[in-house]
Order: C-alpha cells, then structure tokens, then sequence
C-alpha cells in the first residue's frame, strides 16, 4: 500500500516519540501491510522529518516485533505470527492483573467511574460493530488501573506488547467475538468497587485468556496468510 499523502499539520515539530507512533500506528491499522517494504525517504516525505527520528522510531519497531530490519538494505513491515502474539498476549495480560493487584488500592470513584464509562463505550461500539472504537474503548478500560498502578515498568511492557496483539485483532478479528467481554469487564468493575483486588486480577486474568483462546483458534490460519 503506497505511503499515505503528508496530512500531518506541523509535523516537523514531531518528537521522536510521535515520529514512532504514526508508524507503529500505520502498521496496527493495516496502511503498511505484512511484506511491505518502508522507504526512509518516503515516511520522511510522510512526516516532515529528518532521517535520523525515523531510524529510530525503526529500530524500536523492530524491537517490538512489527518491522524487521536488515542494515544497509531493507525495512519490511513483520508478517503476522502466531507465536510472537501468543508470547505478546501472555505479557499483556499479566502486565494488566498485576496492574490491577497494585492498582486497585489506590482507586477513587473517579476510576470506577472511569472503567464504567469506558466499558459502556466498549458495549456500544461492538453493537454497531465498531472493531476501532470497541478497541479503543478496551484500551481506555484496562488504562485506568495501568494509571492508578502507577508503576513504569508495566507501562514499558504494555508499550512492547500492545501493538502487536492489536495489530492481529484488526486484521484477523475484524468481527471480534469480544461480547463475553463486556460482563467480565463488569466483574472487573465490581471487584474493584469494594476494594478487592486479588477478585479483579483474577477476573482480569480470565478477560486476557478470552484473547488466548481466540489466537489460538486463528493460529493456524494466522501462519499460513502468510507462507
């Protein structure tokens, strides 16, 4: 898929950091397919950028499992695999129970709150069958106990994980069987309104295995798009 027109106002003020997010975005969503090749000069056209912020926001793509680079030759969009996003799904859901066990206690109402607005979006959006907002709204979900944590270094986990399980449910699980999701979320929620946090771990634990048993169901499919 060709590299989008500039439609990026100011974009030479982007940070390094934004600079890694339109791409790492750009491939979540499909823009740049499995096997594309990423040309410096044209996601430079793309973002109004120097060569230098690119190759960075590369290399940490790289890290992350989504490009793969070959110095001095090429950069490829990473084709999906099935056991790179069962081992980013394992992380992601532990990362988001411990968040939870050391989130909870220091919940006010303004994060039940929070959880429960983001859940009712989350319903909302798989009615009308919405995959990006319903994704949006779980992300905005599971963010209130990743803030309340308050802890960096299951943020930097997330960061590594998040992308590429979000990038096979857009692609795989457009039409998402994500409803069993919505009443454990409520779980979640009861839990953490009376304070329980080992309850809303646990029943964040059983959320991260509804993603499990789905990858694992498409796995086979997953691997052969793209052999």
């Amino acid at each position: 898929m060709p590299t989008p027109d500039r439609a990026i106002p100011n974009a030479r003020s982007l940070l390094r950091d934004d600079v890694y997010t339109s791409i790492r975005n750009a491939i979540v969503a499909g823009t740049f397919l499995p096997g594309e090749k990423l040309s410096d000069v044209e996601l430079e056209r793309w973002l109004g950028v120097s060569r230098t912020p690119i190759r960075e926001a590369l290399q940490r793509l790289a890290r992350g499992g989504l490009v793969i680079t070959r110095p001095g030759r090429s950069t490829t969009v990473a084709p999906l695999d099935s056991r790179a996003t069962l081992h980013a799904q394992s992380v992601a859901g532990a990362m988001h129970e411990l968040a939870l066990r050391e989130g909870v206690p220091h919940f006010g109402e303004a994060d039940i709150d929070a959880m429960r607005a983001a859940n009712a979006a989350f319903a909302a959006a798989l009615s009308r069958g919405d995959a990006e907002a319903a994704l949006t709204a779980d992300d905005a979900f599971h963010e209130v106990a990743v803030n309340a944590s308050a802890n960096p270094f299951i943020r930097d986990a997330l960061e590594a994980t998040t992308p590429l399980l979000r990038r096979v449910e857009r692609i795989r699980f457009s039409s998402l069987a994500a409803r069993s999701s919505v009443s454990q979320h409520e779980r979640i929620i009861r839990a953490a309104a009376v304070g329980d946090a080992d309850a809303a771990a646990l029943a964040a634990r059983e959320n991260w295995r509804t993603l499990e048993y789905l990858l694992l169901s498409d796995a086979p499919s997953i691997e052969s798009d793209e052999s």
